[in-house]
């Protein structure tokens, strides 16, 4: 172990470490919000300051990095075709304070009953769904400009692609856990020379660069007539309920996380400082993301990977990051250059990530030991599937004012924690 979790290096390595960090959970945390309309700037923002948030509540034990949730990107955009991105965002905020609330459970009754209520064969299948149900996109933002197949665009996405599979496959160490940002690099210059040798294929304007100042406030949005505003979160029942459903998901994930992060570092935070602090601690920072604009947070994988090969836990390290990336997100000619990513490039980056999201359930359900000659998991993954990719939808109203309708990713976990609950475990699982 070079540096455990209480160790501060000296200040020019931690800086060096500090931006190895930044580089691991850049490309993921950027990437949300190009896919879902934010601004690149305020997640930047809410990805540092709630990692501040989370060592602060965690009493500074838990080396860990906290960036944009990609498990919420169906509910995000959704939520914001159908009623706005306001509410979308308030109900990413009622997400986070949901958290709190099964912190709270936790910390009294412990967590055994989230794990009757969310097994492996629930949670596994729900991750497969969220990555399956943005397959779709992926493919638009790949083939197609303005409704209309083109190659020029799949070609870019299939660079993007390509560089982004070798990066992952036969980089190792610092550079295999920035592949989605070479990826991304890659295919950004593909597209740029490309364009220089054709231009009636060129697809980047840097117009919006120059026209961008040098520094301000990352959480302000740019209307069209060229004012600022900021996006304040707003509540209605029906986005509410969705995000609550979908963080039952993603707080399983959070315990994955935490477990995976105490094996690498050697502690159980479990029990120091808790999983209800840890819990606690990530919701309060996907609420305060909401709040200013930004998409949920959650703690990154990534950076465990970088902890794992660097044999670095110094949570001031992480810390460092954080700050660092608060600094970034207040530059606006930044924040303006990643908005000038073309969507091929996206789309080829997303082609590779929506997958191992679903891959990343399968491998749930594998290291899990789940059954499937057992009739119940059979049927539970089945119809969680079949309801979250065929795009189920529940739909009601009560009079002329009130309409309430749950669909996707939300409705299929609703509908597995119902069957996991009421079918009977056999005798064998039992």
């Amino acid at each position: 172990m070079t540096y455990d979790i209480e160790d501060m290096p000296p200040l020019g390595k931690s800086i060096i470490l500090a931006f190895q960090h930044l580089f691991a959970m850049f490309g993921a945390t950027i990437l949300v919000p190009l896919l879902t309309g934010l601004s690149p700037s305020t997640a930047l923002f809410t990805a540092g300051t709630g990692t501040l948030i989370y060592i602060l509540i965690t009493s500074a034990k838990v080396p860990a990095f906290l960036g944009s949730s990609f498990a919420f990107i169906p509910a995000l955009i959704g939520i914001a075709d159908k009623y706005g991105m306001a509410y979308a965002l308030g109900g990413a905020m009622c997400a986070g304070l949901f958290y709190a609330i099964v912190a709270g459970i936790i910390r009294i009754a412990g967590k055994n009953w989230l794990d009757k209520a969310l097994p492996p064969v629930v949670i596994g299948s729900v991750i497969i769904v969220i990555g399956l149900n943005l397959a779709p996109t992926a493919m638009q933002s790949a083939m197609y400009n303005n409704g209309e197949y083109s190659l020029v665009y799949f070609s870019i996405a299939i660079v993007t692609l390509a560089i982004a599979i070798i990066a992952t496959i036969f980089l190792k160490g610092f550079f295999n856990t920035i592949s989605i940002l070479i990826g991304l690099v890659g295919g950004y210059l593909f597209t740029l020379i490309m364009g220089c040798f054709f231009p009636a294929y060129k697809l980047i304007d840097f117009s919006a660069v120059k026209e961008a100042s040098w520094f301000g406030l990352p959480f302000l949005q740019k209307a069209a007539d060229g004012s600022y505003f900021w996006l304040a979160p707003k509540f209605a029942l029906v986005p509410i309920l969705t995000f609550i459903i979908v963080s039952l998901a993603t707080i399983c994930e959070h315990l994955g996380d935490t477990l995976v992060t105490s094996k690498v570092v050697g502690r159980d935070f479990y029990k120091d400082p808790g999983l209800h602090k840890t819990l606690l601690g990530d919701g309060v920072a996907t609420a305060w993301a909401a709040l200013w604009g930004g998409p949920p947070n959650t703690t990154y994988g990534e950076n465990v990977g970088v902890m794992a090969i660097t044999k670095v836990y110094s949570v001031w390290v992480i810390g460092g990051a954080a700050v660092i990336a608060v600094l970034l997100s207040f530059v606006q000619k930044f924040g303006a250059i990643i908005q000038t990513i073309p969507g091929p490039v996206m789309g080829g980056i997303s082609m590779l990530l929506y997958g191992l999201i679903a891959s990343s359930g399968l491998r749930t359900i594998v290291e899990s030991g789940v059954d499937y000659t057992d009739k119940r998991n059979l049927t539970i993954s089945s119809v969680i599937m079949v309801i979250g990719i065929g795009g189920g939808m529940l739909e009601f109203s009560v009079g002329q004012s009130f309409k309430f309708s749950l669909g996707g990713v939300a409705l299929a976990t609703l509908i597995g924690i119902l069957l996991n609950l009421i079918i009977p475990i056999s005798k064998k699982e039992d």
